[in-house]
C-alpha cells in the first residue's frame, strides 16, 4: 500500500481529533485542483481555486469528513461551441474508517472500493470529492438553455444572425434544374 503524502493539499491530517469519538475540527481551505476534475466537455482546470469548507469529526468507525466544495468549472457550449463557465457547490460526507474498522466491514461484506480507510492520521479527500463533483457537472453544458447552435452548412454562430439561411438544393433533382431554364434555340 503507497502512504498518503502529508504535503499535498487535499491529504488533511487528523492527529489531533485522536480516536475520541465527538472530538471536532472545522477547516476552511482554499486549495489547487487536481488534474482531470470533470469530463472532456466541461471540467474545474487543474490548479484553480477549490474551496473547502469542511468538518472532520471522530466517530466510532473511523472519521467522518462533511461539508461544502465550490470551484469554478470551465467549458464549452456543447451546440455554439462557446467557452463558458459554471460555478459548482456540492456537498460532500464521506467515512474514513480506522484500519481495524475497515478490515471488519470488508469481512462483513462491504465492497473494499466502498470502504475508504485512514492512512495512519491522514485522510485524503481527493477521490470523494471528486465522487460528487463530476456528477454535478452538466453533461451537455449550454451557454443559454436557448442557444440555437451553429449553422450546418457553414458552421456560423445562429445566434449572432437569427435569419440565417441557405438555399439547399436536392442533389437528386439537379440533372432536372437545366429544364426550367429557357433556353435560345
Amino acid at each position: 500500500m503507497n502512504h498518503l503524502d502529508p504535503r499535498d493539499p487535499l491529504v488533511l491530517d487528523t492527529h489531533e481529533l485522536g480516536r475520541r469519538p465527538g472530538s471536532m475540527r472545522a477547516l476552511e481551505l482554499t486549495v489547487p485542483a487536481p488534474a482531470d476534475l470533470g469530463t472532456e466537455v466541461i471540467a474545474v482546470p487543474a490548479g484553480s481555486d477549490l474551496e473547502l469548507d469542511l468538518r472532520l469529526e471522530a466517530v466510532m468507525e473511523g472519521v467522518l469528513v462533511s461539508g461544502d466544495v465550490r470551484a469554478t468549472a470551465v467549458g464549452e457550449c456543447v451546440r455554439c461551441l462557446d467557452e463558458i463557465t459554471v460555478d459548482v457547490q456540492v456537498e460532500i460526507t464521506e467515512l474514513y474508517s480506522y484500519p481495524d474498522r475497515a478490515r471488519v466491514a470488508e469481512e462483513d461484506g462491504a465492497d473494499e472500493d466502498e470502504v475508504r480507510e485512514l492512512d495512519g492520521d491522514l485522510v485524503d479527500v481527493e477521490p470523494a470529492i471528486r465522487d460528487v463533483l463530476v456528477p454535478a457537472l452538466p453533461f451537455q453544458p449550454l451557454c443559454a438553455p436557448d442557444c440555437p447552435g451553429l449553422c450546418v452548412e457553414c458552421g456560423a454562430r445562429l445566434a449572432d444572425d437569427p435569419e440565417h439561411t441557405h438555399e439547399v438544393r436536392d442533389p437528386r433533382w439537379a440533372a432536372l434544374e437545366g429544364l426550367s431554364e429557357p433556353t435560345d434555340s
